[in-house]
């Protein structure tokens, strides 16, 4: 059987009457019945005048009809999933950069992004889900509005289309645009499946948020192409985690490390639900796992932890731990599991096994070059290479460690957040003078948002009060977490201030425990 070209094609493993998708206390959703839906969704955006190359941004609750939802709309349209955390003036922005033509909502639920639309002028699409109606999981029905224009052509998607579009922070403020196309996601979801030998009889159960690239394709899309079924949660909760795992029955679960280390607090007063369960392994990725929660997942678990690392422009997964019988290790994310993965020098040349340089990669689950934007596209891809901006190092066995970051974005637990961005916002405030926003180590999420702030002259404004204001136009994850008042803004040899090494120099390098 030839590798899948598009979504629809992906979706063509799964039997008609075998269970697709499912959430808690739901009835399951059969392939069959996902099909239908997605050529009804189809159809219905088509009468709306909504095209093929169309942007239809989602703002949905986690859940199943958030994963329903954008494999139809990403089927008809180019689908562009948010963070529903997101403030009006974030929706505003991204509504805008996006030039989404509609925006999808759950009917009832109050949201920023109404509002953002309605200013921009955006038709709104209202979901209502089926299970106010005793529906199966993602069922749902739309309210489109009236056509602005004549009905759509309701074709079939090309492997060229764009099937997903999502922003990407990078060293500049604004963030950039990735489209991804239905290769790109046919792709990614194959090399997924293959890494982890994912079957018709797997279940994974989702905790990651769907907003997010690392669930979308993971969890729901890498699951549905293997033929195998996705729980899909209400969001991640450690709490309730465990009742999950023992009504599901998944054989896996995908989450970032903040997520492993909360369950493993609790783990042990679940031994029995752990025992009983069905879990053949763990997948940790789009943050560096610390070893010593890798050796207590497995501890505490019993089944291994397959690390694996990928970003948005690869859709995803770029390399992979992989499952036993092979040698996998805590320190390393595996080997190439998709795309082919090189290390490169700052001259474009290739180095050797044990030299380390930038990480590089290509292959079909890359995505083309960002949006608008061919200054990013001549610093980012060298000779057919997309360049990381990570520093690592290959082995001789193929397997890569990663060493640090050439940008310096901020990971905090997955979520990349964009230093100027935060600068910006502080920037607002008319008691700050300069400001510079940077990571610093964070025992709970790898790395947590702090800010060195220089006050105007006779201008009086505490941390609380900078944090509030920031959080008013950001979302929470995006908030410092620790800001200092200094006199002046440390500067590099050049005179520009230096983001890399910070923390250490203002003594923030000790580990900061979680957000009050």
């Amino acid at each position: 059987m030839s590798a899948p070209e598009t979504l629809l094609t992906s979706l063509a493993a799964g039997a008609a009457a075998a269970p697709a998708i499912g959430a808690p206390g739901r009835d399951w959703l059969g392939f069959a019945g996902l099909r239908e839906l997605i050529g009804r969704t189809g159809a219905a955006l088509a009468e709306a005048g909504i095209a093929r190359r169309d942007r239809v941004a989602i703002v949905l609750p986690n859940g199943p009809e958030m994963a329903t939802a954008f494999l139809a709309v990403a089927s008809a349209a180019a689908s562009a999933p948010l963070n529903p955390a997101y403030t009006r003036e974030e929706f505003d922005f991204y509504l805008g950069d996006l030039g989404a033509r509609a925006l999808l909502v759950q009917a009832g639920v109050a949201t920023p992004a109404r509002a953002a639309a309605a200013a921009r002028g955006v038709p709104i699409i209202e979901l209502t889900p089926a299970s106010a109606a005793g529906g199966p999981a993602g069922a749902f029905t739309l309210a489109p509005p009236p056509p602005s224009g004549p009905r759509a052509a309701a074709a079939p998607p090309s492997p060229g289309d764009t099937a997903l579009v999502l922003h990407t922070s990078g060293t500049t403020a604004r963030p950039k645009i990735v489209p991804l196309s239905h290769a790109n996601l046919a792709a990614s979801a194959a090399n997924i499946a293959r890494a982890l030998a994912l079957g018709p009889g797997d279940v994974c159960l989702n905790v990651m948020p769907l907003f997010h690239i690392h669930g979308l394709i993971a969890a729901v899309l890498a699951s549905l192409g293997a033929g195998g079924a996705v729980m899909c949660s209400p969001g991640f909760n450690a709490f309730r985690f465990f009742g999950w795992l023992k009504d599901a029955r998944p054989t896996w679960y995908t989450a970032v490390p903040t997520m492993h280390q909360a369950l493993l607090e609790l783990a042990p007063r679940h031994r029995e639900t752990i025992a009983r369960g069905r879990l053949r392994f763990i997948r940790s990725s789009s943050a560096a796992l610390p070893p010593p929660v890798m050796a207590a997942l497995e501890a505490s678990f019993g089944v291994p932890v397959i690390e694996s690392y990928g970003m948005t422009e690869a859709t995803h997964q770029m390399a992979s731990n992989p499952l036993p019988p092979a040698r996998r290790f805590s320190g390393s994310v595996g080997r190439a599991a998709g795309p082919e993965l090189a290390i490169m020098d700052e001259t474009g040349a290739l180095l050797p096994p044990g030299q380390p340089g930038e990480v590089v990669i290509r292959g079909a689950n890359v995505t083309e070059g960002y949006e608008n934007n061919p200054e990013a596209n001549r610093k980012c891809f060298t000779a057919g290479w997309f360049r990381t901006g990570d520093e690592g190092v290959l082995d001789t066995d193929g397997y890569l460690r990663l060493t640090g970051r050439l940008k310096e974005i901020i990971n905090r637990a997955g979520e990349k957040i964009s230093p100027l961005e935060v600068d910006n916002r502080l920037l607002e405030h008319p008691a700050v003078r300069q400001v510079v926003t940077f990571a610093m180590p964070s025992r709970l999420f790898g790395e947590e948002v702090a800010a060195a702030v220089v006050l105007r002259d006779g201008a009086s404004v505490d941390a609380e009060a900078l944090r509030d204001f920031v959080a008013e136009r950001l979302a929470a994850f995006k908030v410092p977490r620790e800001i200092v008042f200094l006199e002046e803004i440390p500067k590099g040899s050049t005179g520009k201030p230096q983001r890399i090494g910070l923390a250490e120099k203002l003594g923030l390098a000790g580990e900061a425990g979680p957000q009050p």
